[in-house]
């Protein structure tokens, strides 16, 4: 049987398309094709969450033809290209070296599978239905835990499921407290909060937690729950890469071998190290000695 020839990025794009359709995105976002002739061959795809200079590169060195990542580049309107800027430089680098771009953002929060499923999932639950519906989809999941915990031991088991990330999880609420039922929502979480409180969730676990509406939420909860998980931007969202590229792959089916599908390893968490602050470095009031 002769092997079958790669798909044009515009087959590609119909598969895309259809798992996370353009329509249900949020009206601020930018997803689509950002870069790239639909009418080139795609041989190598390449998936990683954000488009950075770093991504831009592995990608091109891997010889990939189209690079899919979760995160926007042009969210909000840029009036240069120029290579002393960040964006610049990464716009150059993608038209230098034909290399198509896709984003999925917030049209694959809501999908199903989507990113939060992928988290779901490293949070234990089996099943999971929506935290939040927004102009009629779902954003966010909310289930139960096969078996409840502690706060700390469910802590534990979350860190343990998700990619290494330097600065780890933060959590507030009781160690001992139990938790059985688990809302969680990838990426930016802290306008949610009304919504987490109405599903009866014991844990929220979501990411780039403000100080203040995490500590009103505190307050709000008297101690009790739900506790609060923040679980990291690009760590909570990282998962849902693999589960991707297996559903591209059953998408573009007897075109599948014809294709090379590749999920970035690349941390582009911002931050690199922790470091404890305190008693640990500080001695009584004369400070450090």
């Amino acid at each position: 049987m002769a092997e079958s020839q790669p798909p044009s990025l515009a087959e590609v794009l119909a598969v895309l398309d259809g798992l996370y359709p353009p329509d249900t995105a949020q009206s601020w976002d930018r997803v689509g094709l950002v870069s790239g002739d639909p009418d080139q061959v795609v041989h190598r795809i390449h998936l990683a969450v954000d488009p950075t200079l770093a991504v831009i590169e592995e990608a091109r060195e891997a010889g990939a033809n189209l690079l899919i990542t979760h995160h926007p580049l042009l969210l909000r309107g840029i009036h240069s290209v120029a290579t002393t800027t960040a964006k610049g430089a990464a716009v150059t680098a993608l038209v230098v070296a034909d290399l198509a771009l896709y984003v999925a953002h917030t049209n694959a929060d809501v999908a199903r599978p989507g990113v939060n499923d992928a988290l779901a999932e490293a949070a234990g639950l089996e099943t999971a239905e929506p935290l939040v519906v927004r102009d009629g989809v779902g954003l966010g999941l909310v289930g139960e835990l096969p078996t409840p915990m502690t706060l700390t031991a469910f802590a534990a088991m979350l860190a343990e499921a998700l990619p290494a990330s330097p600065v780890g999880i933060r959590v507030s609420g009781d160690p001992e407290g139990e938790v059985r039922r688990v809302a969680v929502l990838g990426g930016a979480g802290d306008d949610a909060f009304a919504q987490v409180r109405a599903s009866g969730a014991d844990v929220y676990v979501t990411a780039d937690l403000r100080h203040h509406p995490a500590l009103e939420a505190r307050e709000e909860a008297r101690g009790g729950t739900p506790y609060l998980i923040d679980a990291g931007h690009w760590a909570t969202e990282s998962l849902w890469l693999r589960t991707a590229a297996d559903r591209i792959r059953d998408g573009l089916a007897d075109r599948a071998d014809s294709v090379d599908l590749h999920v970035s390893a690349l941390r582009t968490d911002p931050w690199d190290f922790l470091v404890p602050t305190g008693a640990t470095t500080h001695r009584g009031s004369g400070g450090p000695r």
